[in-house]
């Protein structure tokens, strides 16, 4: 199968600003390993620079996990979750960001549910929305018309989901095309709805991808996922366009990973791991994107 859209070409004379800024704002307690697998997603499909903001308590355990990427310490509220309070310094960290990731690992106390809604309404630039800020947006719908950048992508499960609709899983799957399509145009974004055949839709179009495997049922692959499309887009690649080549790549990463550790052994960082063999046998296949 061919790549969705084609990848970014890498000119001779270039530098890591040429490909990108992502700013990856989540973290908590407990919850440190999705800020690390969404920054690592974003630099291994090719952005050229990655910050996290997390909770100023726990910033020394990013600044050991985390090598390439950069870090920040921000606000917190109670101690380990992000703050309400942390939403001056993250405007003022956005001159040179192109992408932002909201929600790995943030965890919804009411401060951090309050910072993810302000930063949706309030912030202009290319997001992608995952995991807790998803969740915070329960209830609260209208602020994704508010966004001011026409570059939104949710990426959901099931659970959240339904949980974002107000309808059951059970129900979802029935009409799950119908339903991802409708909610793609309405609040004019792409939408992810992960799982078997994950679905990518912005409204008028629909793509089902085909790659990946049940071994993907584990912690942290949708972490991968919202960094790998944050990092394409931040390459200058459409929102739609990321998503699909995102979903393309991680299911594939995936596939290739389980052939070699089985479905059974496959984790998160398994899809890190292999990206570089699935883009480089995709390639074989479609040839590389122009540069921008």
């Amino acid at each position: 199968m061919q790549l969705p859209v084609q990848l970014r070409k890498r000119n001779p004379d270039t530098h890591k600003g040429d490909y990108g800024y992502v700013l990856v704002l989540g973290g908590s307690s407990g919850l440190t390993g999705a800020v690390c697998l969404c920054a690592q997603g974003c630099l291994r499909i090719g952005a050229g620079l990655v910050k996290v903001g997390v909770p100023e308590s726990l910033h020394n355990i990013f600044e050991i996990k985390l090598t390439e990427p950069m870090s920040v310490a921000l606000k917190e509220e109670p101690k380990g979750y992000l703050s309400l309070g942390a939403f001056s310094s993250i405007k003022k960290l956005l001159a040179k960001i192109d992408v932002i990731v909201l929600g790995p690992g943030a965890f919804t106390n009411v401060s951090t549910k309050k910072l993810i809604l302000k930063i949706i309404k309030e912030i202009d630039k290319p997001m992608v929305v995952d995991a807790d800020g998803i969740n915070a947006l329960v209830g609260n719908l209208e602020i994704l018309k508010k966004h001011k950048s026409s570059q939104l992508v949710l990426t959901p499960h099931a659970g959240e989901f339904s949980r974002l609709i107000g309808l059951s899983p059970q129900k979802i799957k029935n009409k799950r095309k119908e339903l991802v399509r409708k909610f793609a145009l309405r609040y004019n974004l792409t939408l992810v709805f992960k799982g078997f055949h994950t679905l990518v839709s912005d409204g008028k179009s629909l793509f089902e991808n085909k790659t990946g495997n049940p071994g993907m049922a584990t912690a942290g692959m949708g972490d991968v996922l919202s960094g790998m499309i944050a990092g394409l887009m931040a390459q200058g690649i459409d929102s739609f366009s990321a998503a699909k080549t995102g979903v393309y790549l991680h299911g594939l990463a995936a596939d290739l990973a389980a052939k070699d550790k089985t479905q059974n052994c496959l984790i998160a960082s398994d899809v890190l791991d292999y990206l570089p063999k699935a883009i480089k046998g995709s390639l074989k296949r479609a040839p590389e994107h122009p540069s921008t």
